[in-house]
């Protein structure tokens, strides 16, 4: 995406800016705890509204001044106050990670018209990356919504907003439209995005699939990344990919290293690399291809 100066907060508040960020950071881990709720939740067919948070093992029901983001955890010892039980320490991740990338959204994007959809996005991102790890899917439940929700922007956002918050608006197809108005070059873009994104993850698997007998990947990669595609569009998707790939590919080649029997079929959740690499490409993106094309193609 293009990234603007964070400069708006101080000249619309007052405030200094790393109060802004301060309170990314808060909203953030607070985001966070509820994302806990959605990991935990969603792949197991459950309400993610009723009922309240209990202790899965006791099943008290949590008090509001045990559930304050990363100090009552903290505050806690890492146990349930009635059972004593261990609590995971992938809560207090979660919401201290949520709140990290929140900030940095902030500090990257600043208090503009596209921090709702950069935040939403991350903590859409956050979500899929935790529930691939713990149970490798990509629940339909998000990455629908998700593409539904991202083509949606792409319409309403030109009208209301302009097209400055999308990088692709600069590159083909939408350089091809420009006869057309701009909710239409828009959305002809997200449809390139997604199909860069979904199509060529699904044409990869497919490929494999067909020369090797065996499953590449699963269509829930497909899925997300229609929608990541979607908002980011074609080279920051194709970037994300790349990133996720060769993190993925590094990750992979140490884990397959430590095992005794070296199966080079051992499955990885590659949805925690094309998350990341989502998010990386969001925040950082466009310097990245800026960089590369400088040094290498220059």
């Amino acid at each position: 995406m293009i990234l603007l100066a964070f400069s708006s907060f101080e000249a619309i508040t007052g405030l200094p800016n790393y109060v802004g960020v301060g309170l990314a950071l808060i909203f953030g881990s607070v985001v966070g705890s509820f994302l806990n709720v959605v990991i935990h939740r969603v792949p197991n067919e459950q309400s993610i509204v009723f009922p309240n948070s209990a202790c899965p093992k006791c099943g008290s029901a949590i008090k509001p001044y045990d559930n304050i983001p990363i100090l009552s955890w903290l505050i806690l010892g890492g146990k349930c106050r009635n059972c004593k039980v261990p609590i995971s320490a992938r809560y207090p991740a979660v919401e201290f990670l949520t709140g990290v990338v929140f900030a940095i959204v902030f500090w990257q994007i600043g208090l503009s018209a596209f921090l709702p959809i950069a935040l939403i996005f991350a903590a859409v991102m956050i979500s899929l990356i935790f529930i691939d790890a713990g149970h490798m899917i990509l629940p339909n439940v998000i990455t629908y919504p998700l593409f539904v929700f991202v083509i949606l922007v792409r319409l309403v956002y030109p009208l209301v907003f302009g097209t400055e918050y999308f990088s692709d608006m600069q590159y083909t197809p939408a350089t091809l439209m420009a006869a057309y108005p701009a909710w239409a070059a828009s959305l002809v873009s997200a449809l390139a995005g997604a199909l860069a994104g979904g199509g060529s993850l699904w044409l990869v698997g497919e490929l494999w699939k067909r020369l090797r007998g065996v499953e590449a990947m699963g269509l829930g990669d497909v899925k997300m990344m229609l929608g990541v595609g979607a908002l980011l569009g074609w080279r920051l998707t194709l970037l994300s990919i790349f990133l996720g790939a060769f993190s993925g590919a590094v990750i992979g080649i140490f884990l397959i290293s430590r095992q005794k029997d070296k199966d080079m079929q051992a499955q990885i959740p590659f949805g925690i690399f094309l998350g990341t690499g989502s998010l990386l490409a969001l925040l950082f993106g466009e310097q990245l291809i800026g960089w590369y094309t400088r040094n290498f193609l220059g």
